[in-house]
């Protein structure tokens, strides 16, 4: 009797992933992009598709990549794909041929079959950037390849070099359809002409409503949208004279405030944000301004202040402890550690430093007091502090507190306005997807060409996310089903994740029976009800994972 073998395989997400991807046709869209490897039987389009499974999945090192996907795929196909050939020469070959493709066509190719197969509405796009770490020794790059600098770090990580990120999302379901990479110094003014444009040209119109942070308010970029019939909504910097000169008025006068709309707190569960708005006078440039009362904000502002005015306290009583000694023995020396202890909080106090003036005998000369001794009279100052909160100057300003003002050239209602751009925090969001969840950050390539490169792939496997999550959400609501038990402990979430998808998915196995390397019989294993049910939220049919064959589901690869 013929000996069985019995290998175990992981499934997990892949094909759940590579449905996706296939809807968007990027195996192929590699395919006509890239050039083959010379004298090469495996095609640069089936390692970057296999990277791009492995950031959604796994986000392995590079020279780990074959390992995991010799844990998938090795013996199972009468063709056996090999996960050896997957090594990181391979792969970092496969990044270089990416470098070198035309990525801004690949990019608006990709970005209309997502619109088109899922019909992504266009008619609001966020933009924002965000720095992406890397570590390790870079020499001289290709002059066309980002350049790695020190810039601003939005991880809190100054001593790094880094890249910049721009992503714009659409409003509906927040998919990624554009992405730029930049040096890692560049700042956000000088980066929203060239993406606005590009937009433009991608999505054949003008009229989309392009949202995004105060450094789109230069008269430059307004000027330029507006002028080829775009719309924008931003935030106004506070250093403009029409905030300074509203602000003046919140200390004065009382502000006619409309209603907009309330929303239930996201973190406090019966707490209601309200939010208000008023529209006054035009910006310099003949926009309008929406000014917003946010309630939320206002709560933020006050405790900001206060935890501001605690902490000036605590440091004026450290100081008034000792004082008169050490480095606090003179009036200037003291007013200069007053001045560092209630810094961005001076108005809110009212301190005096009081002076005691003591008087008492010093002897003359050196030695011991004697019948003869001569004495002289010395006056010593020794000080004390007296402080209180300025409460009247403190409810002044606290009438500024909640506020903040868009400028937009819409004619949106302010309470539509205002609610486009409170889904600009939602970019964020993909941010944090990229980078705690697909785990972009930090980058430990060698080339400079690679990074730029795998940035072009986490683009994409952030678009396949964001594509997951919007239909699972779309068809629960159609369905009228409010939540889904794929969290651990079988805890329900009304708005799943992909780290939720992935963790439920993360113990579904295929297992292979073969004689002498044949397979005589496959069988899927971990699958449930719940799990069928999510793909049918997915619209993903049953046969990805049930293949006719039982094994075909992984390749990519043409046979």
């Amino acid at each position: 009797m013929e000996s069985l073998d019995i290998d175990v395989k992981q499934v997990n997400t892949f094909p759940l992933v590579k449905h996706y991807m296939d809807q968007l046709g990027i195996h192929q869209l590699f395919k006509d992009s890239i050039p083959s490897f010379v004298q090469a039987k495996t095609h640069p389009a089936d390692g970057l598709c296999v990277l791009i499974v492995n950031l959604i999945s796994a986000d392995n090192p590079l020279y780990k990549v074959d390992e995991w996907v010799s844990d998938h795929l090795d013996g199972l196909h009468s063709e056996p794909e090999k996960g050896a050939k997957f090594n990181d020469d391979f792969l970092g070959g496969c990044l270089e041929k990416l470098f070198k493709a035309d990525r801004n066509s690949m990019l608006a190719k990709l970005s209309a079959q997502a619109i088109e197969i899922h019909d992504l509405k266009t008619d609001v796009l966020h933009n924002d950037t965000t720095s992406v770490t890397v570590h390790g020794e870079y020499g001289e790059g290709s002059s066309n390849a980002v350049q790695l600098k020190h810039g601003h770090n939005k991880d809190g990580k100054p001593d790094c070099k880094q890249l910049v990120f721009g992503l714009t999302v659409t409003e509906d379901g927040d998919v990624p359809i554009q992405s730029k990479i930049y040096d890692g110094n560049q700042t956000d003014d000088r980066t929203h002409i060239d993406v606005w444009k590009e937009l433009r040209k991608n999505l054949g119109k003008s009229d989309f409503i392009y949202v995004a942070d105060c450094k789109l308010c230069s008269i430059e970029n307004m000027t330029t949208i507006a002028s080829y019939g775009g719309f924008f909504i931003t935030i106004i910097p506070s250093t403009r004279s029409e905030v300074k000169n509203f602000k003046e008025r919140l200390l004065s006068e009382n502000i006619p405030w409309e209603n907009a709309f309330q929303k239930e707190n996201s973190r406090k569960k019966g707490i209601f944000d309200v939010y208000k708005t008023y529209e006054g006078e035009s910006s310099a440039e003949g926009y309008r301004i929406i000014w917003i009362h946010s309630s939320s904000k206002q709560e933020a502002d006050d405790s900001r202040r206060n935890a501001k005015i605690v902490k000036a306290e605590n440091l004026l009583q450290t100081i008034n402890q000792k004082i008169n000694t050490y480095y606090l023995k003179t009036e200037e020396q003291i007013r200069a550690a007053i001045a560092d202890a209630v810094k961005g909080a001076e108005s809110f106090f009212s301190i005096k430093i009081l002076e005691k003036h003591n008087s008492h005998l010093v002897k003359k000369g050196k030695g011991r007091p004697s019948d003869n001794s001569e004495y002289i009279e010395k006056e010593e100052i020794t000080y004390t502090l007296s402080w209180k909160r300025n409460i009247k100057e403190i409810e002044i300003i606290s009438r500024q507190d909640g506020v903040f003002p868009l400028i937009t050239n819409t004619k949106l209602k302010a309470s539509e306005v205002l609610a486009h751009y409170k889904n600009q925090p939602y970019l964020e969001k993909r941010f944090s997807t990229l980078k705690s969840v697909l785990e972009v950050a930090p980058i430990y390539l060698k080339k400079e060409e690679r990074i730029e490169a795998i940035m072009f792939l986490y683009f994409i496997a952030l678009m396949i996310v964001s594509l997951i999550e919007r239909k699972i959400r779309l068809n629960m609501k159609k369905e009228k089903i409010d939540t889904l038990p794929i969290l651990p402990e079988k805890r329900k979430t009304a708005t799943p994740t992909w780290a939720a998808i992935a963790y439920f998915f993360r113990k579904i196995q295929i297992t292979v029976v073969k004689i002498k390397g044949r397979i005589i019989q496959a069988t899927l294993k971990g699958l449930n009800k719940v799990h069928e049910t999510v793909l049918s939220l997915l619209e993903v049919p049953k046969v990805a994972y049930y293949s006719n064959t039982g094994v075909d589901w992984f390749a990519f690869f043409e046979k």
